[in-house]
């Protein structure tokens, strides 16, 4: 669906189709705010092999899904206008919790007027 025919009021759904990566708004302005999320994230469900029973695909693999947990893989916004009613300072991320760069696919589902 191209820009031009969405709809000019209502609900944007986006869906992240993955369980290691999530949908996140966040400050789109300061570098420093991606790097803060990042370490925090590093912090709380750390990579260390000793910690976790699912590895089948390294010692990233149960980290990322409980990041991906802790945030979420879906988000809703709201279009006015025709736009996404994102704040000032919003962007919208995905977050990928693996080290490797993979493949990841956004259902959005757009409904309105």
């Amino acid at each position: 669906m191209g820009r031009a025919s969405w709809p000019s009021h209502g609900p944007a759904d986006l869906y992240c189709r993955h369980t290691s990566a999530s949908l996140v708004i966040q400050e789109n302005a300061a570098p420093a705010v991606r790097a803060d999320l990042e370490t925090f994230f590093e912090r709380i469900a750390p990579e260390d092999p000793a910690r976790y029973a699912h590895n089948d695909e390294g010692p990233d693999d149960m980290p990322a899904h409980i990041r991906a947990a802790l945030i979420g893989v879906n988000l809703s916004i709201p279009l006015l206008e025709g736009r996404l009613a994102l704040g000032t300072w919003q962007g919208i991320y995905l977050f990928e919790h693996r080290r490797a760069p993979h493949r990841r696919e956004i259902a959005a589902h757009l409904i309105g007027e």
